[in-house]
């Protein structure tokens, strides 16, 4: 079915379809698609590891600092996810101060959720939480950061939030701070000297530097500092949908060059007009494979785990969010009303399994499914979260 740009042409018929064609290809790919999250009914742990590179749990009815509800909960445990890189603090916030400070009242937020559910979340610190996560079931979260803004005038406090378990960090967000230039300045001037500075003290600490939301010339040069692999955990291909947040062929080229990985998400951005499908993201998930390599190409869906009900609430709680984005000046063109942050025939708690069907429906191998599901980022996190000898 062709994407329409109103949800409502998602037709009873057209679901049905879906479903036919995941039963097509559950048959062929069901023993090894049996290991990816095992059986949510009973809760058998993952025998592979699936990693979101951007998302969280959470109900997207509800505002993102909600107190996850009984629904956000059962969603992510029986999502077989192993972990999710969750963001942390405000984006596009330009006082230092307030973006630190937002960082630590997200973290206790989330550190009060794995008090409240240990038996569904767990931190995510190092590289052994990765095995443990698999072997319990539980979903790990990875703290990130989308925006360097926090420590973009005193480096110091990269190692503060290292201390309290940030792991991934992006230098800008959409727009321009101390350490470089978003995706969305027109001028792409690239990273400062601090930038410079920030990324080889990022890379000391055994964090990840992300340039998921750099613009084209700071995602250059900071390939270009960075003494590790990077990533982009939540983009798109450039080269098959021209937009500011996805990254061309040669940033891609270089990526894998430096030993990276790229999560393509789930975003209107995977569209030029209209509501992103999932023959999209098997697009983006395609070309990015033929560009940078199997070994190179992950998910970061850049979404709720718990799926989107299209109810009036949500849509008025989604218009007012581009309103306060377009007015903050963060907004990125795509974010328009009636096209959503969702792929609506991957919309599920277990979208990667979906995605993974189709993959191996597509002729791609079980073992670069498995890559491209959670291997790659695994490998990716083993080795940037080294701290030097």
């Amino acid at each position: 079915m062709a994407p329409r740009a109103d949800l409502a042409m998602w037709t009873r018929r057209s679901l049905l379809a879906a479903a036919a064609r995941s039963a097509a290809v559950a048959v062929p790919g069901a023993r090894w698609l049996a290991g990816l999250g095992g059986s949510p009914a009973e809760g058998v742990p993952s025998e592979r590891v699936l990693i979101d590179g951007c998302g969280g749990p959470g109900d997207p009815q509800l505002d993102d600092d909600a107190a996850l509800t009984p629904r956000a909960i059962a969603d992510a445990r029986s999502s077989g996810l192993t972990a999710v890189n969750v963001t942390v603090g405000p984006v596009g916030e330009r006082s230092s101060l307030a973006a630190f400070e937002g960082i630590f009242r997200d973290l206790a937020r989330w550190e009060g959720e794995i008090a409240a559910h240990p038996d569904a979340l767990r931190r995510v610190s190092g590289p052994d939480d990765l095995e443990a996560n698999k072997a319990s079931g539980r979903v790990g979260l990875i703290f990130g950061l989308q925006d360097g803004v926090a420590f973009q005038d005193d480096l110091s406090r990269l190692d503060i939030l290292r201390r309290f378990g940030v792991r991934i960090i992006q230098p800008t967000y959409n727009g321009r701070n101390l350490l470089g230039d978003g995706c969305l300045e027109p001028d792409g001037a690239g990273l400062s000297r601090a930038g410079q500075e920030a990324v080889r003290r990022i890379n000391g600490l055994g964090i990840l530097v992300d340039l998921s939301h750099c613009g084209h010339r700071t995602t250059r040069d900071a390939l270009a500092a960075s003494a590790r692999p990077v990533a982009f955990t939540h983009t798109g291909c450039a080269a098959v949908a021209e937009h500011p947040r996805n990254k061309t062929d040669e940033e891609l080229k270089a990526l894998a060059d430096k030993g990276g990985v790229a999560g393509i998400y789930f975003m209107p951005y995977l569209r030029v007009s209209g509501q992103p499908m999932a023959e999209d993201v098997l697009r983006h998930v395609e070309h990015a494979v033929q560009v940078a390599g199997e070994d190179h190409v992950g998910v970061g869906t850049d979404g709720a785990i718990s799926a989107t009900d299209l109810t009036p609430e949500y849509r008025a709680r989604f218009q007012a969010d581009i309103d306060r984005r377009r007015k903050a000046g963060i907004g990125a063109p795509g974010e328009v009303t009636g096209v959503y942050p969702f792929v609506p025939d991957l919309n599920s708690p277990r979208r990667l399994q979906k995605l993974g069907e189709l993959l191996l429906a597509r002729g791609h191998s079980s073992g670069r499914v498995e890559k491209i599901l959670g291997g790659n980022f695994a490998r990716l996190l083993r080795e940037t979260w080294r701290t030097p000898a």
